[in-house]
């Protein structure tokens, strides 16, 4: 895929607008769609679960979680409905030695299995990397520390430089492949009396990481996020490279065309693609009449997310074990001693199998589509899909 002024140009040189969703919680858990609050960092999930089940029941789960939260029947069905790409949110830690997910180098594992299904479901992969060395975002989403610290820490930069160029590296030569999507929801707005020092920093980055890239991937679209949750553009000069997409996020405001006014002018001043990487979690009408305002003005969009448990404000949704909640209870308490830990510490063989009946319940074949937010997306649910009837 390339790019020809405002419009994304596929493989065989039509012009496309991108219709999908995110695959949200996979590569990148986040503590919200585990129904939790406090707990809510990749980090704080797992220490949460040590702490639950011991370090050997923990591997064992996130070894299970990735490998049946998202399986090929799952891209089968996006592509069944109507969607023609994902964008698909990783973290830095699956290209390094220190991820709780198994502890090895996972990323190309993972990634290349998502890529693979979809090429042969006739999808597009947007890649995503929603948490960056140092933390992008300074909240729970970049899975870091409580502050931007990337944007400081050369370190970090040269980090994150690294592992994007040897993942253009891996796919240079693949057409399934759509781009790069180099920071999810830089510089939160909580940050304010720095931005002055972080804003800045942000476009150089794209810059630098853009350019390593370059060096051995001259095809495929870096996408580039606004500051504060992607929708502040104001950090852009002109485009700085001749395959740019830049994204903006949405979410929960009234729905008119002056909550979009300000990408669709940058997108007629530098005649470059813009694309909604992320909205949703709102009521199917609300999804309904902002995805009718996207399409009428060429938007290119990814709702969020796909699949998430208990909940009918996605694509698909799956039931909670009953003993789940003993987890939800242990992990929204005092955690901050040993004392507290262990005086509150649920039965282990029953967090055991709560985990276990998780991963069940959340493969494909368990899950069920909410079919009001797909039909709000303009999609559809095949009539003839007998593993979806319950």
């Amino acid at each position: 895929m390339t790019v020809s002024g405002s419009q994304f140009i596929s493989p065989d040189g039509e012009p496309v607008i991108l219709k999908g969703t995110n695959l949200g919680n996979w590569l990148l858990p986040e503590g919200y769609m585990f129904k939790f609050q406090k707990t809510n960092a990749a980090w704080m999930i797992d220490e949460s679960f040590r702490q639950l089940v011991g370090p050997d029941q923990t591997d064992a789960f996130w070894q299970e979680y990735l490998d049946s939260y998202i399986k090929e029947d799952d891209i089968a069905f996006l592509k069944s409905i109507g969607a023609n790409h994902i964008r698909v949110p990783f973290n830095y830690r699956l290209f390094t030695g220190e991820h709780y997910m198994g502890g090895q180098d996972l990323g190309f594992t993972y990634l290349d299995k998502v890529v693979d299904w979809s090429a042969r479901h006739g999808l597009w992969v947007l890649l995503d990397m929603h948490a960056a060395p140092g933390g992008q975002t300074g909240d729970n989403i970049d899975d870091g520390y409580g502050y931007p610290y990337l944007f400081l820490d050369e370190d970090s930069q040269e980090q994150i430089t690294e592992i994007w160029t040897r993942i253009a590296d891996h796919y240079k030569n693949n057409t399934t492949v759509i781009g790069y999507d180099l920071l999810n929801e830089p510089i939160a707005h909580y940050f304010e009396d720095d931005f002055d020092v972080l804003l800045p920093e942000l476009e150089p980055l794209y810059k630098k990481i853009t350019e390593s890239i370059r060096e051995v991937d001259q095809d495929h679209i870096i996408f580039l996020g606004g500051a504060q949750w992607n929708t502040n553009f104001s950090v852009f000069s002109e485009p700085f490279d001749d395959k740019l997409a830049y994204e903006f996020h949405k979410y929960w405001m009234e729905v008119e065309v002056g909550a979009i006014q300000e990408y669709l002018d940058f997108r007629d001043t530098y005649n470059v693609p813009i694309y909604m990487g992320e909205s949703g979690e709102n009521t199917d009408e609300w999804v309904l009449e902002f995805r009718e305002l996207l399409d009428e003005h060429e938007i290119n969009w990814a709702f969020w997310p796909y699949k998430k448990m208990k909940n009918t404000r996605g694509i698909m949704n799956f039931e909670q074990p009953e003993e789940y909640a003993q987890i939800i209870e242990f992990t929204e308490g005092d955690r901050s001693t040993f004392k507290a830990i262990r005086t509150r510490r649920p039965d282990r063989d029953v967090s055991i199998e709560a985990l276990k009946k998780f991963n069940t319940n959340s493969l494909y074949r368990n899950s069920f589509p909410n079919t009001g937010y797909i039909e709000a997306l303009g999609f559809s649910v095949p009539a003839n899909d007998e593993s979806l009837t319950q």
